[in-house]
């Protein structure tokens, strides 16, 4: 159903928290307990919003001490992300263990084969740089998206230079293991507690192919990915996540510059892109979405087109491995 313009506005993305965190402790008790059959959760704690109302909200669900947080840091990670998953797990009482992916990081030559792909553009990249991709502003220009890598010498001296698709590639296949590392972890710990792995992505991450596929965007249950970023946020005021958490900008913490989502991969701040996305699947013509947003109908058209160019680029992610033919005896709808 189309909404109206007099009706289409920040507001609409508005939650009652209350009966929001009611449904969503009912619903992972039945999924934890009842189908999957496990005794509590596991949750990677970045010291982010997403994952810090995740583990709050299973607490409520299933009990404090049935909750079990892993911290993951690795030689590029912020080191606010630890102290402030640390701050998280004081504030609610959970279990934690801090799991250094470093050194497994170095043995797989994550970073070795990162340096050397950026090599590839910036030949003199090496030991005291340090680095990021970004994208162009897709809104605000023409430009196509292509990434670029952003590096910083030791002596201070920064540099942006378009990326290969080779490099780019190569980049990014070398980045995700830190991802997919992460998530081996969270499942030993899952495996020897009888827990289930809970997933960590809203709406905007999880719609638009934000994650790494049997990486991050591996769990048992997701408990947040029909919540929209702002409503995510909302709720993690409701839930009595700390303060600096919820005032900590969204950032992928994965590259050695700070790095935010915005220019890493949605191009727009995360309550534009809320609105962007809502509009869009509610049937919000652009120039109704525009008014709310604060962009000209022209740009709003380009975010509509980038939303459907992630869902067909990114559908992937969601597949389950392709058979052959069916495999008639193994039937997990039920």
């Amino acid at each position: 159903m189309k909404t109206s313009l007099s009706k289409f506005s920040p507001n609409v993305l508005d939650i009652d928290c209350a009966k929001v965190t009611a449904v969503l402790e009912e619903s992972i008790r039945e999924i934890v307990f009842h189908r999957l059959r496990k005794k509590g959760a596991v949750v990677g704690l970045s010291g982010g919003i997403d994952s810090s109302v995740t583990a709050a909200i299973c607490g409520r669900a299933l009990g404090k001490d049935r909750v079990f947080g892993i911290m993951m840091p690795e030689n590029d990670s912020s080191g606010d992300s630890l102290n402030l998953a640390r701050l998280l797990a004081d504030v609610l009482g959970i279990k934690t263990t801090v799991e250094d992916i470093g050194p497994t990081l170095e043995v797989l030559g994550c970073y070795q084969r990162r340096d050397d792909a950026i090599r590839k553009v910036i030949p003199e990249y090496g030991h005291g740089w340090k680095s990021k991709i970004v994208l162009p502003n897709l809104v605000e220009s023409s430009q196509y998206a292509i990434y670029s890598v952003v590096a910083q010498s030791p002596s201070g001296e920064m540099k942006k230079v378009r990326l290969t698709a080779e490099a780019y590639l190569e980049v990014v296949a070398a980045t995700n293991f830190k991802q997919r590392i992460r998530k081996t972890l969270e499942y030993h710990h899952a495996e020897r507690l009888w827990y289930a792995v809970a997933g960590t992505p809203n709406r905007q991450e999880y719609a638009q192919g934000f994650f790494v596929k049997n990486g991050d965007g591996s769990a048992d249950f997701k408990p947040i990915a029909h919540l929209y970023k702002t409503q995510v946020y909302q709720l993690g005021g409701y839930l009595g996540v700390p303060e600096e958490i919820l005032r900590r900008p969204p950032t992928t913490d994965t590259y050695s510059l700070e790095q935010s989502q915005e220019e890493f991969y949605f191009a727009l701040p995360l309550d534009q892109m809320d609105l962007c996305l809502y509009g869009k699947n509610n049937g919000v013509a652009p120039d109704e979405v525009a008014t709310a947003v604060g962009l000209s109908t022209e740009k709003v058209q380009r975010v509509f087109a980038m939303i459907d160019s992630k869902l067909h680029s990114t559908r992937y992610l969601h597949l389950p491995p392709q058979l052959i033919e069916p495999v008639s005896e193994v039937d997990v709808t039920h």
